[in-house]
């Protein structure tokens, strides 16, 4: 409990943001003009009186007194430590502010009573704790400060009052603090404020402890590592110094002078400095060093500057192109032309348009075995350039174009980085072998990577995922091979200039055997030019009826065995050298041939030696090939009316049967058909070799002949080939692959080939030696194709039969 009495008249001492509890003594220092008018006024009126002068200390926050002071006795004036007038005065008790009146001196004078405290005696149980609470938090908090002495005097307070009041000596304590404790009446609440205060105060303190303490853990763990990667270094330089090798700390100043000496792009020079400097922050266990000296190296390494000088001659380009390879006048002319133009923009001065170069993008398309893939040699030998092959077949990780990240264990950059690397210049031609061949899975789309790569408005500045850094392949001559069109995407197809090889004629083929295969197995089987010499009548037919094909390695492989077979006779003493192999050597030597023309086959064994049986041209992967179409009608009283197809046909060929079905139901009549069959009776039509699958709508033709042929009883001619795609009016609609179907017949012993009208124009690209030996015929309806392919009525058989 607290009562209030006893009035009092004092002149205020201000404390501008200062508090003074009761019990404390404080010194003041006299300069400050209020509080010398203070002590002044205390002064004057104490004379009158035995007692010591009396003040009444306010606490004036921001201009603002407070409702309660703390009556204090002057108990001396005097000067203070720093020579300066002072006065000590301590606090007696607090004091209630009142009105204000007038006194003696300067100082404001006010009216106050006196607050008179009342603690229970004997003290209850709960404020005895809280006193034994307090005691311990000032201990332990005074311990930490090491004022032992100031322990013992806290132990020695029993008052309540007094103990709450000590605590104003507590410097943790803001102002505010501070005057909520002068203005607590109450001594027990008093208390329980000062032992909030200062349990807060010793958990903050713990905490900054802890932090200080792990900082100074960290710290000292720091300086132990420091020091014994020193000494480590040093042991290290010692064993370096030893051994002859350069010291660890020149690594970084070795990679820093290549970078600075080496000949870069600017931004690659940047870029490449900047990882030196990292280098050079890296300590030897960070696996960032490991990283950073492989992509340095692989900067370091690629030619950025360096360029091959192209040959100029382009007579003598020519020449090797035509030394090299046999036929191929397309690439052959493409090249020479953009030799051409790079001697008259070199003469120019327009090597450089816009930040690009003049490089090329070429697709050679063609079946295999038609020198795609050497031709790539001869390019680069008849440019001058370096020649690096890329092996694209079966790629699927988009990563094998681009590169990967550098942050991959293992990361490298992609193969046409390494390409260029390879190669050791910047103009290198560059053959992507197998673009065809390319695929694609939860790895990402390699062809997708490509469309930077083979795109000439944009590959002058291609950005590698692991160099980061732009490349320019402008220069560069891309060679892409393929066997199959329809295989290369799209967007990709867009992107270069297409060049098609379809395959070789009869006289290439003895010719690229004469020139380039004999010789080269010759030497492969230890045998010299004069020993053994392969007519030209022998290539001849190696190449007519031993292998068909549009390339020559399987020609190749049966020089190969003519020559194996001579070289184990001649060891086996069963014949002398030299030998001329002629025409009928062969079949003594390797067997019987393979293929044999239609023509020269027996008439009664030749497929079309019955009505129903067509001859057709496709194209396949492996070039141009012969299609032969039978066709039946099935018995009225066991098949069923409609049609039926076998040998693995696409849905565009079913649609071509369906379609030259309905041709012959509908214009049957005019064309003196018994229609009534096909009503009546089902009709078969067969594509032998059913393993192999077909499709397209060039043998619309083919199979409307073919059921004609059935019906009429007329057979086909053995002769005759054809290709075309048909309309439900029996129009002749223009396909494909004119010049590889072409060439196949002419392979297969055909001599008259029917192609629509419309396919006339791309006879300029067939040999002219094979325009010599076949008869074409372009036709534009249906009904121009039977008049051609059908024998004449007098020589037909009878649909009984």
């Amino acid at each position: 409990m607290a009562s209030t009495s006893t009035p009092l008249t004092l002149p205020v001492l201000p404390l501008d943001d200062e508090v003074v509890l009761p019990g404390m003594v404080v010194p003041l220092d006299l300069s400050d003009t209020d509080v010398r008018a203070a002590v002044e006024a205390a002064q004057a009126a104490a004379r009158t009186g035995p007692s010591k002068p009396k003040v009444l200390l306010v606490p004036r926050i921001d201009g603002t007194y407070a409702n309660t002071g703390v009556l204090g006795t002057v108990e001396q004036v005097g000067r203070l430590a720093d020579g300066d007038p002072g006065a000590l005065i301590r606090g007696v008790g607090r004091v209630r502010i009142g009105a204000g009146t007038t006194g003696p001196g300067a100082a404001l004078w006010v009216e106050g009573l006196t607050v008179e405290e009342e603690v229970p005696d004997p003290l209850p149980g709960a404020i005895t704790e809280l006193v034994k609470e307090y005691k311990a938090l000032a201990t332990n908090w005074l311990k930490k400060r090491g004022a032992w002495q100031v322990v013992d005097r806290v132990q020695q307070i029993d008052d309540v009052s007094a103990l709450a009041d000590n605590s104003g000596y507590s410097p943790f304590l803001t102002t505010a603090q501070k005057v909520e404790l002068l203005e607590a009446a109450d001594p027990v609440e008093r208390l329980k404020l000062a032992t909030q205060h200062l349990r807060d105060h010793l958990a903050e303190q713990d905490v900054a402890e802890t932090i200080a303490k792990d900082v100074q853990e960290g710290v000292d763990k720091q300086q132990r590592e420091f020091l014994l990667r020193r000494q480590l270094d040093a042991v290290r330089k010692e064993l370096r110094e030893l051994n002859g090798e350069k010291a660890d700390g020149e690594e970084s100043d070795d990679y820093r002078a290549r970078v600075e000496a080496a000949d870069l792009p600017e931004t690659v020079r940047e870029a490449a400095l900047k990882e030196v400097e990292k280098l050079e922050r890296s300590s030897d266990q960070s696996p960032e060093g490991s990283w950073i000296r492989t992509w340095l190296d692989t900067v370091l390494e690629l030619p950025w500057n360096e360029r091959t000088e192209d040959e100029y001659d382009i007579q003598g380009a020519r020449g090797i192109l035509d030394a090299e390879h046999a036929g191929l006048d397309d690439v052959k002319e493409r090249i020479t032309e953009y030799l051409a133009v790079r001697k008259r923009r070199a003469d120019r001065g327009l090597g450089v348009v816009g930040g690009r170069r003049g490089g090329a993008v070429l697709a050679l398309v063609g079946p295999p075995g038609v020198g795609k893939t050497s031709l790539g040699e001869s390019v680069a030998h008849a440019m001058g350039r370096k020649f690096v092959r890329v092996a694209l077949g079966g790629v699927r990780d988009e990563a094998e174009i681009r590169g990967h990240r550098r942050t991959y264990v293992g990361a490298l950059p992609g193969r046409i980085v390494r390409a260029i690397k390879e190669a050791g210049s910047m103009n290198p031609v560059v053959l992507l072998d197998e673009v065809d061949k390319v695929g694609s899975d939860f790895r990402g789309d390699p062809a997708a990577a490509l469309l930077e790569v083979l795109d000439p408005a944009q590959n002058h500045t291609f950005r590698d995922h692991y160099l980061e850094v732009e490349l320019d392949l402008s220069d560069v001559v891309f060679l892409a091979t393929a066997n199959v069109l329809e295989a290369i995407p799209e967007a990709l197809l867009d992107r270069m200039e297409l060049v098609r090889l379809d395959g070789y004629t009869e006289d290439e083929k003895v010719v690229i055997a004469r020139d380039h295969l004999v010789p080269r197995q010759l030497d492969r089987a230890g045998l010299a030019p004069e020993e053994v010499v392969i007519g030209d009548d022998a290539l001849r037919k190696l190449a007519g009826e031993y292998t068909r094909e549009a390339g020559v390695r399987n020609l190749e492989r049966s020089v190969t065995r003519v020559l194996r077979k001579v070289a184990a006779q001649h060891e086996l003493g069963e014949r002398e050298l030299p030998f001329t192999v002629g025409e009928g050597d062969l079949r003594p030597l390797i067997g019987r041939p393979h293929h044999v023309p239609e023509s020269a086959q027996d008439p009664a064994e030749r497929r079309t030696a019955v009505p129903g049986v067509a001859t057709g041209l496709a194209v396949t992967g492996a070039g141009g090939d012969v299609l032969f179409v039978e066709a039946s009608l099935a018995d009225p009283e066991t098949g069923a009316a409609g049609l039926t197809l076998t040998g693995q046909l696409g849905d565009v060929m079913k649609e071509s049967a369906q379609i030259a079905l309905s041709f012959l139901r509908s214009h049957g009549a005019e064309l003196e058909l018994p229609v009534a069959d096909l009503k009546e009776r089902g009709a078969h039509i067969h594509f032998p070799a059913g393993a192999v699958p077909k499709d397209g709508p060039s043998a619309g033709v083919t199979m409307t002949t073919a059921l004609a042929s059935l019906l009429s009883g007329r057979l086909v001619r053995t002769d005759v080939a054809m290709t075309g795609e048909v309309s439900l009016t029996g129009r002749v609609l223009p396909i494909g692959g004119v010049k590889q179907k072409l060439l196949a017949a002419h392979r297969a012993g055909v001599t008259t080939v029917i192609i629509p009208k419309r396919n006339e124009a791309d006879l300029d690209d067939v040999p002219a030696e094979v325009l010599e030996k076949l008869e074409v015929h372009p036709v534009s309806d249906v009904r121009q194709v039977l008049e051609l392919a059908l024998v004449s009525a007098e020589l037909g058989v009878p649909v009984a039969a």
